[in-house]
């Protein structure tokens, strides 16, 4: 389902936060924001938030770009499903969404942390325009895919490549230039008309 803006008080945001049974996930491209938005939403429902970049990273002892460069992106996709595994299994433990994931640019297209994710969270797909996806990573430089050729080429193929398996997420939101709020707005709304 895709997600018009909508805003939410105070008071409708606790009642969402009370009809949560599970996990939020969020997914998409490197660059679309999921660790921000992740992290406000965590908030504003009371959750935990945990970036499953920086979870591998602890796990590994190692950056991300260094796991990429020592054992390649086959061996960091299989910590990064066990990892996204272990953090799903740990927040089933208790009831409610007592955890916010934001999940690595490429999680949600390994087969076994896809169907895990779908079946064990709810999932939020994140997506932007390419010109936002050029902007917002050229904020960092710990992107090993970007630093293959030319950033704006390769966030467009990588994008075509995986918009397929990012939308069997059920709920879409539209993440634009502005601020972050009106993507929230849309989580929350999507999350709403999924429960």
């Amino acid at each position: 389902m895709d997600v018009q803006q909508t805003h939410f008080s105070a008071q409708e945001i606790a009642g969402l936060a009370r009809q949560l049974d599970r996990p939020i996930v969020l997914v998409g491209m490197m660059g679309v924001g999921k660790s921000s938005v992740g992290k406000r939403l965590a908030g504003l429902l009371g959750c935990a938030f945990v970036d499953a970049d920086e979870e591998i990273e602890h796990s590994a002892q190692m950056t991300i770009p260094e796991i990429f460069e020592d054992f390649g992106e086959d061996y960091f996709r299989d910590g990064e499903r066990r990892v996204i595994a272990r953090l799903i299994s740990e927040s089933t433990e208790e009831p409610g969404c007592n955890i916010v994931i934001a999940t690595g640019g490429g999680a949600f297209c390994n087969p076994e942390t896809r169907a895990l994710i779908l079946d064990k969270a709810i999932t939020v797909w994140l997506d932007s325009e390419i010109d936002t996806l050029v902007e917002r990573t050229a904020r960092k430089d710990n992107r090993p895919l970007l630093k293959e050729g030319d950033p704006r080429e390769i966030l467009t193929r990588l994008r075509n490549e995986r918009a397929p398996l990012y939308a069997q997420a059920p709920i879409h939101v539209v993440s634009g230039s502005g601020p972050h709020v009106q993507t929230i707005n849309k989580v929350l709304q999507g999350i709403s008309q999924w429960l």
